[in-house]
């Protein structure tokens, strides 16, 4: 028996010594060095701007966290600054909300500024959440709560978006779409604003958790906020709230169309950087929901310029995910081969294919090691720069990342984003927090609720999305693995 397996793993490690099989691992190393290369350029974005505040500090301005200007904070500058209205759509209520809810709302911006929380209903918890924390600091800030109804012709989200639109303030200027599991800077809001002013061209600002995407394209899609022009709304120019409101699944995607198709200007700019706290604990089926949900936003499309692209994408995505994980299995098949071949003492010149082997190992391994040193120093730098944009915050670190399971994770998620790539496709539906949406020619035609049976909680944020409670799911390896994939994201809050 131990020889049949021997031989099977022996030919195996062969057939990965071919032409094809060198490719592929050739191409994994590429792979792993393209995306090396991209967190390093982000990486020098990031701290070309903290060495800007630091300079700044050093020559005066202690606020330089705030603005580039000192001369900014003067009360002639901020009496004209314009108003701003912010719109956060709420879905349940979770261990990290009220904590996100308060950085959003205390913020620094010296121009008038309101805030709109938006819920389906009274009945969601975060209704009466929100309500206590606008009740105890109601004489500091403009806020309050907006109960939007049902979504009958777009996303759940998008619907609250635009009931939010429909209730801001007639004289602002700006607004600022925020999602409610992010933690903003005391500096945020005037930061966009000031780039908006200065450049009028500007038709979408957003920013990214952390500016570290999964290893995916897809994740790359996913905004946090997106600041835009209020007019755009009022007026419905480029069909931005036909477009949304008329069958929209994904609030990011729909935008990103539409910017493109008018040839509109989207920007990040580099204070884009916010934590994105998770539950504290994440099973297989939360993570597995939130992937087909990154998955099925290639499936939502306005033109069909965009079908095309997100096939472009789709295609792509696919071949890439695991052209970067079929390496690794090819790598560890030549290291079980050598390890066999070692303990039983074979002979050299019956297995003398294992060292070619060991040198596409030794190559992968390289490549690995600078894609995780990238990785790891973009993390390093975005952490420094979210505690110096946040000086009264809790100081964040990089003291709790597990690289071991982070580098797993990524393995699975581009395993695994393949497979819900094509359900999504073949299914053409989601469940999004207990609502079934169904996709025709790219927009949704269908939406099914069904409230005694829907889930109890959000995917990530592990949100109630009632008023009972259940029990938290029990910890676990896998569970730890999955959170590993998505903590890497943003640093986690060192309790030291």
């Amino acid at each position: 028996m131990s020889e049949a397996m021997d031989s099977v793993l022996f030919s195996l490690s062969k057939a990965f010594c071919s032409p094809l099989a060198v490719f592929v691992q050739i191409q994994g190393c590429v792979i792993c060095l393209t995306l090396a290369f991209g967190w390093a350029c982000a990486a020098y974005v990031r701290n070309r701007e903290i060495r800007r505040i630091k300079d700044s500090m050093r020559a005066g301005n202690s606020l330089a966290f705030l603005c580039q200007d000192i001369n900014e904070l003067e009360h002639s500058y901020q009496a004209n600054l314009p108003r701003v209205s912010v719109v956060m759509p709420l879905k349940g209520f979770g261990e990290h909300n009220l904590h996100n809810w308060r950085s959003q709302v205390i913020s620094l911006y010296g121009g008038p500024l309101e805030f709109l929380f938006v819920v389906e209903s009274t009945e969601d918890p975060a209704y009466h959440a929100v309500s206590r924390l606008i009740s105890d600091i109601k004489d500091n800030i403009d806020a309050r709560v907006v109960v939007a109804g049902l979504s009958t012709t777009c996303s759940q989200k998008i619907h609250n978006q635009l009931i939010g639109v429909e209730q801001m303030h007639k004289d602002s200027k700006y607004v600022l779409f925020l999602d409610d599991d992010i933690r903003l800077h005391p500096g945020s809001i005037g930061a966009l604003t000031a780039e908006m002013e200065k450049n009028p061209e500007i038709f979408i600002q957003t920013g990214y958790p952390l500016d570290l995407p999964s290893g995916s394209l897809g994740s790359y899609c996913i905004y946090e906020y997106h600041m835009m022009h209020a007019d755009d709304f009022r007026y419905d120019r480029c069909g931005v709230v036909s477009g949304l409101r008329d069958g929209g699944y994904s609030d990011d995607m729909t935008l990103a169309a539409v910017a493109g198709a008018h040839k509109k200007l989207i920007t990040s700019p580099p204070v884009a950087v916010f934590p994105h706290p998770l539950s504290s604990d994440l099973s297989f089926s939360r993570y597995w929901n939130y992937l087909r949900k990154q998955t099925f936003v290639l499936e939502s499309y306005m033109f069909k310029v965009n079908w095309i692209m997100n096939r472009a994408l789709f295609s792509s995505h696919c071949y890439l995910s695991w052209g970067f994980v079929m390496p690794y299995l090819m790598a560890l098949t030549h290291v079980a081969a050598a390890l066999r071949i070692y303990i039983q003492g074979y002979a050299r010149e019956e297995t003398t294919f294992v060292s070619n082997g060991l040198l596409l190992v030794s190559c992968l391994a390289a490549c690995t090691f600078i894609e995780l040193f990238s990785m790891w120093n973009l993390t390093r730098i975005e952490v420094q720069l979210c505690n110096i944009l946040s000086p009264e915050a809790p100081r964040l670190s990089l003291a709790t990342y597990n690289w071991v399971l982070v580098f797993i994770a990524m393995l699975v998620d581009n395993f695994l984003y393949p497979i819900s790539a094509f359900r999504s496709h073949f299914s053409q539906s989601i469940n999004w927090s207990g609502v079934r949406y169904y996709l025709k020619d790219g927009k949704i035609n269908k939406i099914e609720r069904s409230k005694d049976k829907g889930p109890k909680y959000t995917d990530l944020a592990w949100k109630h999305l009632s008023g009972k409670k259940a029990a938290p799911p029990k910890p676990s390896f896998l569970g730890g693995l999955l959170r590993s994939l998505e903590q890497w994201q943003q640093p986690k809050k060192f309790d030291g």
